[in-house]
C-alpha cells in the first residue's frame, strides 16, 4: 500500500511541526514523518532559551531582529508553551565593559528593550548572584518548553487535516526525472508526495543524500545540566563573547546550565564527555555561585543543525545562528532570493531543506519554507501562524495531553510536564 500527499514534511521538531501546521492552515494536504517521537532531536535537547535578540545584537542584527519579533509573537500565541521569565546579561569583574556597552547600544538601535542596572540591584533581583557582578542589562528573554511547543503545533496541523506519523523513519527515496516520486517509511506506508520538505535539522545532510543531493552540515554538540535550584526568576547570560557555560535557564524548581560547542562527525554517535559537565559547574557558578554544589537532576547533550557554508563564512561559534531555506530545484550558479541558498549536486525539482536557525525563530522558519512550498504548488492562502494561538495554549494539562499523544517528551522540559507524561528512566 502507498499513501499520497501534496507535501511530505520529514522531521518532527519545532520547525517541522511548524511547517506542517502552516501548510495545513493554508489548505494543503500534509503528512509529517518523524523517526522518533516529536521533538526527539535538537528541539527537545536544547537549553530552551527564548531569545530576545540581545545575544546576537552586536554581531548579527538581522538575526537579532528576527528573535525579538518572534519572541513577541510567541508571547501572543504560545501561552503555557513558554515562561515569561525575563533575562539579565551579567557583567562580572573580569568581563570587558566595552563589550557590555557595544551590546547595549546595539539593542537600543534594534529596538530590543534593555535596562541597565547596577550590581546591587541585580543581586536584589537575583538572590545568590555573584558579588563579582558589576552591572547587568535586563532584556525580555524567556524560556520555551519544546515538548509542548512541537506537540501543540502538531495538534493544530492534525486538526486541520494533516497526518502526523511518529516512529516512522525515512528509509529511502526514489527519484525519477528529477523528482522524488516515492519515499519509503519504516513503520508506516510508503508515501508518494508532490513535494518533500527536509526539516530534519542536524540530520538534513543524510536525508538529502537519499535524494542524491549534497547538503553539507557541520554539527556541534552541547551539554545541558539541570540541577535542583529554587528561586531564580530571569535567564542569566554572561555578558561576554559566546563561550562555554554562559547561560543559566530557570525552570520551576530547577535551573539548566549550558552549554558547550564541540564539532562531531556523527550526530547519532559521539562522546558524552565529563569535562563538559564539569565546565558547566565551573563557568555557570561564576555568575550564580550556589549552583556549584547543586544536586544534578538530569543531563543531556544536543546537536546543533549548523549549515557548513554559513559557519565557514562567519568563522566560528556564536557569531550567528541564521537559517537557510535551500531550494534543491535551483541552479547553484543562479542568484537566489534573500534568505535562501541554492544547493550543489543533482537538482531535484520537488525538494527543499531548511537548516540552521534557533528554537526561538522556528515559526518564521516555517513561514518562509511554507511560502516556498505554497508558491511551488500554486496555493494562494497566506500565513496566519503569527496571529493564530496554538491549541491548548492556556491549558497546561491539554498541552501535556498533546505531548503524550505524540510521544513528545523531551529532556529539555521534562521537569515541567505533568507527572503522567514524564519519563521514568
Amino acid at each position: 500500500m502507498v499513501d499520497t500527499t501534496e507535501v511530505l514534511v520529514v522531521g518532527g521538531g519545532a520547525t517541522g511541526t511548524g511547517i506542517a501546521r502552516d501548510l495545513a492552515l493554508r489548505g494543503l494536504d500534509v503528512t509529517l514523518a518523524e523517526r522518533r517521537g516529536l521533538a526527539g532531536g535538537t528541539s527537545g535537547r536544547s537549553h530552551s532559551l527564548l531569545h530576545s535578540g540581545a545575544r546576537y545584537a552586536e554581531a548579527d542584527p538581522v538575526g537579532a531582529e528576527e528573535c525579538i519579533e518572534e519572541n513577541r509573537i510567541l508571547r501572543r500565541i504560545a501561552g503555557e508553551c513558554i515562561r515569561e521569565s525575563g533575562g539579565l546579561f551579567v557583567q562580572l569583574e573580569d568581563d570587558d565593559p566595552a563589550y557590555f556597552e557595544e551590546k547595549r547600544e546595539a539593542c537600543e538601535e534594534l529596538g530590543i528593550p534593555a535596562e541597565v542596572i547596577d550590581g546591587d540591584e541585580a543581586r536584589r533581583r537575583v538572590p545568590g548572584l555573584s558579588e563579582d557582578a558589576v552591572r547587568a542589562m535586563a532584556v525580555p528573554d524567556g524560556v520555551v518548553y519544546p515538548s509542548r511547543l512541537a506537540a501543540a503545533n502538531a495538534a493544530d496541523a492534525r486538526d486541520n487535516g494533516a497526518t502526523i506519523l511518529t516512529h516512522a523513519p525515512v528509509e529511502g527515496m526514489t527519484v525519477e526525472g528529477g523528482r522524488i516520486v516515492r519515499v519509503e517509511l519504516g513503520g508506516a506506508e510508503d508515501v508518494e508526495p508532490d513535494y518533500v520538505v527536509n526539516a530534519t535539522g542536524t540530520w538534513a545532510g543524510q536525508v538529502a543524500a537519499m535524494a542524491g543531493v549534497e547538503l553539507e552540515m557541520r554539527p556541534t554538540k552541547g551539554v545541558m545540566v539541570s540541577v535542583y535550584y529554587d528561586g531564580l526568576d530571569p535567564v542569566l547570560n554572561r555578558c561576554r563573547p559566546p563561550a562555554d557555560g554562559d547561560i543559566v535557564v530557570p525552570h520551576d524548581h530547577e535551573v539548566v546550565l549550558g552549554t558547550t560547542s564541540v564539532e562531531v562527525d556523527d550526530p547519532d554517535d559521539f562522546e558524552e564527555e565529563e569535562w563538559e559537565v564539569e565546565a558547566m559547574f565551573d563557568e555557570c557558578s561564576k555568575m550564580l555561585p550556589p549552583v556549584a554544589d547543586a544536586e544534578v537532576s538530569r543531563r543531556w547533550w544536543g546537536v546543533r543543525p549548523l549549515y557548513a557554508p554559513d559557519e565557514a563564512s562567519r568563522g566560528g561559534r556564536g557569531i550567528s545562528r541564521g537559517f537557510f531555506v535551500v531550494d534543491h530545484a535551483a541552479d547553484p550558479d543562479d542568484e537566489t532570493a534573500a534568505g535562501r541558498s541554492a544547493s550543489p549536486g543533482e537538482n531535484v525539482e520537488n525538494f527543499a531543506s531548511i537548516v540552521g536557525g534557533k528554537l526561538t525563530t522556528y515559526r518564521v522558519m516555517a513561514e518562509q519554507m511554507s511560502d516556498l512550498v505554497a508558491d511551488r504548488l500554486g496555493a494562494d492562502e497566506a500565513c496566519v501562524t503569527d496571529e493564530r494561538r496554538l491549541p491548548g495554549a492556556d491549558d497546561p494539562e491539554r498541552l501535556d495531553a498533546f505531548v503524550e499523544a505524540f510521544d513528545a517528551r523531551s529532556p529539555s522540559d521534562e521537569d515541567v510536564l505533568s507527572p503522567s507524561v514524564r519519563r521514568e528512566d
